[in-house]
Formats: C-alpha cells, structure tokens, sequence
C-alpha cells in the first residue's frame, strides 16, 4: 500500500550537497578540505555548539567566533560564518520538482529541519508550494535525531508516522524514523531518490 506522507530534509536533500560547501569553505580558508565534516562528526566542542545553536540556545552571533576558535581560525573570521559555510549549497531544482509534485497529486508533506538557527535562509515563499507543515529545529527547540522531532513532523502533516516516507542525507537521521515505521530513503541525489519516492507514494513525480 503507498505511503500518503512525505516528509523530507532540507540542507543536502532540497540543496546540493551540503559537505562539499563546507569542503570549499575549508579550502578558502586555508583548512584541510575534510576539515569541518571532520570537526562535526569526531570534536566534541564545535559538535555541541552546532548543536545549541540548531536548538535555538545560541545565536548565529554568539556561534560565529566560538566555532571559528574551535576549528582554529581567529575569532573574527567568526562572522557571518554560518552563511559562508553554506555559500555553495544550492537548491536542488529536480528534488524540488519533485515535493511539489507530491503535493499537487495529494501526499501530505512537510519539512523537518535541523536550522542553524537564522543563518539559514528558507525560501518561505515557496513553502505554500511545497509544504503542508514544516518543523524548523530552533523553532520547535528539537532536532534530529530526536523521536520526537519526526512525530511532530508526521503530526503537523496530520498522519500517523507509518504513513510517511521521510528523506535525509544523514543515515544517522533515518534511524529514528525507521524506528517509528515511516518508510526511509537516504538521499544521495535527485536521480536515486525521486523514483524511489514515485515506488513508496505510488504516484509520478517527474
């Protein structure tokens, strides 16, 4: 039986890859081009100061120059450093397509978002287009992988998780809600993932 909700990431789902962004900053830089992955993924500080800030708990000003000392750049090249991280990223037009092809056939969608706070920009003109609800982390005061954040995420769509598909780039993001009995693809890009979702929808999306 086709799932009736989808319920997708944004940053390296709806955007190009978000780690070769951060890989170009690293560069501009002058850090090893797997220099902020790795920070993320193994150092302890600048992992818990994304996550204040995806939380809400941090400002993108108070985050800027504590992350640029914590990766071992001088504070100032703190500011604006979130944005510069994802100068690169750009909207991926056919997983767009795609969601809002959803939506016109009837799937339920919705957004689920670990933020960086306001430094990252959301088109919300186009949300009307692509989303029926959306959970932004530093709004709701979650974030992935919290169970949580992918029940409010099905609740707010007005489905039960078992009735949704959710897509992210993170593995470690899917896990929670497979748990839960939403279906899960891991995006890797839009030529993979799109006729993955028209088989889980039952419905066309290109």
């Amino acid at each position: 039986m086709p799932r009736s909700g989808l319920l997708v990431d944004f940053g390296g789902v709806l955007t190009t890859n978000v780690f070769e962004s951060f890989a170009g900053f690293a560069r501009d830089e002058g850090l090893e081009p797997d220099a902020i992955a790795h920070a993320f993924r193994h150092e302890p500080e600048p992992r818990q100061l994304l996550f204040e800030l995806e939380l809400g708990r941090l400002s993108s000003d108070d985050f800027g120059p504590r992350f640029a000392a914590a990766i071992g750049l001088a504070p100032e090249r703190g500011e604006g450093i979130a944005e510069r991280l994802f100068a690169r990223a750009e909207a991926d037009e056919a997983m767009l397509q795609a969601v809002a092809a959803a939506k016109r056939a009837g799937v339920k969608t919705g957004l689920i978002s670990n933020s960086w706070g306001e430094a990252l920009v959301y088109d919300r003109d186009a949300f009307g287009e692509l989303f029926d609800a959306w959970v932004i982390s530093h709004e709701v005061g979650m974030r992935k992988p919290d169970p949580a954040i992918y029940a409010l995420g099905a609740e707010r769509i007005g489905l039960p998780p078992e009735a949704c598909v959710f897509v992210d780039d993170l593995g470690g993001n899917l896990k929670p809600a497979k748990a839960l009995g939403m279906a899960t693809v891991k995006h890797t890009d839009a030529a993979e993932t799109i006729p993955q979702l028209e088989e889980l929808l039952g419905v066309p999306l290109r």
